[in-house]
């Protein structure tokens, strides 16, 4: 898609040439002094256009420079983006000199296909090139607001691509965090049911017949248990007890 960016003013005489006063025509049938006052009338007349000539050909003059000047600075900042040169709209002048008015630049303002990023920077060149010149005009304006709109596009076309690439990644890390939530679960559960069994496997001290009559100790070492002196036979069960029974290799969980 391609669009101009333009200018033009025309610009004229009050009095183009050949409007001279029709006075002159008829001042040839007068008298001598009516032809006299005709023609001094004329001289005026005449310096009256050549001055109101003057004028516009100085207006022409700064406006080809202004024209000229104004898309050339358009030129400059589209670049690659211009398609084609610039062309002007001509006035011929009183001098018969032909004197630019208006002129446009055609600049590529169409998004790039498939490329949201790619897009939004070329948008940001298209505003470049519009509002280039000292004194945009309201055309400028127009195409520097609706690249400004096209960037809003491809911003929004980006943003929805990001969330879609990161998405499948999110469910992925829920699923994993769900997974070790599981496992952590079972492994408290695992060690709660550990400690239990630990606890119901315990045999409980012997209790000491009464008729049991106490053995008198044999040793020193013996001598300490005077007051909870423990049947040998109870003592027998409780290490078969224990032997039989393997007790399983704990990991601390808090390490």
């Amino acid at each position: 898609m391609n669009i101009n960016i333009n200018s033009a003013q025309n610009i004229q005489s009050s009095n183009p040439p050949g409007s001279i006063s029709s006075r002159r025509a008829n001042s040839f049938g007068d008298s001598s002094a009516s032809n006299a006052a005709g023609a001094e009338e004329d001289k005026k007349a005449e310096e009256v256009q050549q001055q109101q000539d003057n004028a516009v050909t100085g207006q022409l003059r700064a406006r080809d420079r202004e024209v000229r000047s104004h898309e050339a600075a358009h030129a400059a900042a589209g670049g690659s983006l211009v398609r084609g040169g610039t062309s002007f709209t001509l006035q011929q002048g009183p001098d018969g000199r032909s004197y630019a008015i208006g002129g446009e630049v055609q600049l590529d303002v169409s998004p790039v296909e498939n490329d949201p990023q790619a897009t939004v920077i070329k948008s940001q060149r298209i505003q470049a090139a519009a509002l280039a010149p000292a004194q945009p005009s309201a055309q400028d304006f127009k195409v520097a607001g609706n690249a400004s709109q096209m960037a809003a596009r491809a911003r929004v076309e980006i943003a929805v691509e990001r969330r879609e690439e990161t998405q499948p990644s999110e469910e992925v890390e829920s699923t994993q965090e769900q997974a070790d939530e599981g496992n952590a679960a079972g492994n408290s559960n695992l060690a709660t049911g550990e400690i239990s069994n630990e606890i119901t496997t315990v045999a409980p001290p012997a209790q000491i017949p009464q008729n049991t009559p106490a053995r008198r100790p044999t040793d020193t070492a013996g001598a300490t248990l005077q007051s909870n002196d423990v049947p040998v036979a109870a003592i027998s069960a409780f290490m078969a007890t224990a032997k039989s029974e393997s007790r399983p290799v704990q990991i601390s969980q808090f390490a």
